[in-house]
């Protein structure tokens, strides 16, 4: 995750107006190094004793996106999910079995936007991968399952 110190020189080069709420959000998002939704957020930020509001983070997020400060991910749900930005590009893989959600790095993928610079002349302001599939856990699972299926099968 970015440090504070990072995002403090970028809200300044920027010369963007850090309300409280806005301060308050930024710092729920870096102290947890897990992506949280919205409601994950306003839950967290109450719990620091503030009274805010959830329509005051959904502006916020909004605000916080648009300043390039917070980034917006889907991770294979149907509701997105926040991360505060990084200085080096990641991605993401989500089990659709458990729902855990694994962050790497990649040269190769690295690659391949810088190409694309370089070929078409074009400015990348944003680049997502998300690759979904089973972790290793709910693979082993769903293979235990098919292989009690199968034996259960075999005997009637």
């Amino acid at each position: 995750m970015s440090t504070i110190n990072n995002l403090s020189k970028l809200v300044e080069s920027k010369k963007l107006r850090m309300t409280r709420q806005r301060k308050l959000i930024l710092r729920v998002l870096q102290e947890h190094e897990c992506h949280l939704d919205a409601e994950e957020i306003f839950l967290r930020a109450r719990q620091q004793g503030t009274n805010i509001s959830l329509a005051t983070v959904y502006r916020t997020l909004a605000y916080l996106k648009e300043a390039g400060l917070i980034s917006e991910h889907s991770l294979g749900q149907d509701h997105s999910h926040f991360e505060a930005v990084t200085e080096t590009a990641h991605y993401h893989f989500t089990c659709q079995g458990c729902g855990k959600v694994l962050e790497f790095s990649d040269p190769q993928v690295d690659g391949i936007t810088e190409r694309l610079i370089k070929k078409y002349g074009v400015k990348v302001t944003n680049v997502h991968l998300l690759i979904e599939g089973y972790c290793r856990q709910c693979k082993q699972n769903r293979e235990n399952k098919k292989i009690s299926s199968h034996k259960k099968e075999s005997h009637a």
